[in-house]
């Protein structure tokens, strides 16, 4: 995600119900105020990442992460997809892309604050995250996951035994 989709963002905040909203914010919020849709669209890459999914066009899902400058090896991740697109997979997809790309930034606990009857998250996070432990906090679960390293990309093709062939 780049500032420049931000109308994109603005777009798909107006596609969604008042019920996604809430369980992605944990509250009723009615417009986003330009702070915030601004801290959203704005990404450095590095402590804070947002990847998209884009059908005609038009934005459908985001999944980031934030990570404070103080321990960078922590991010809180957070997921929002359009309700026409909930169930099929597109949540999924998104939380696996950022989860990579914290891995591979350094990252090794994730964390996240969801509510306890929000099954659907819930049920993601235990697909993509499955050493994800979840701690009753008042009113949410504070879910905290370990992140394994990447494995290292080889640094030369690896060797492969040339046979010697019969001749005939």
């Amino acid at each position: 995600m780049e500032p420049a989709d931000r109308r994109l963002f603005c777009r798909l905040w107006g596609r969604l119900s008042r019920e996604t909203v809430y369980r992605r914010f944990h509250a009723p919020v009615h417009a986003l105020p330009e702070e915030s849709v601004r801290r959203l669209v704005t990404v450095d890459h590095d402590l804070r990442e947002a990847v998209v999914a884009v059908v005609g066009g038009e934005v459908v899902g985001v999944a980031r992460y934030d990570r404070p400058v103080e321990d960078p090896s922590t991010a809180e991740i957070a997921v929002l997809v359009e309700d026409a697109w909930q169930g099929v997979g597109v949540g999924r997809q998104l939380l696996a892309e950022v989860t990579g790309l914290a891995a591979r930034r350094g990252v090794r606990t994730l964390t996240a604050t969801v509510q306890p009857d929000n099954g659907p998250v819930l049920g993601l996070l235990r697909r993509v995250l499955p050493g994800a432990t979840l701690t009753p906090e008042a009113d949410v679960y504070a879910v905290t996951s370990p992140l394994a390293a990447p494995e290292p990309l080889p640094t030369a093709p690896p060797r492969v035994p040339v046979l010697a062939s019969a001749t005939h």
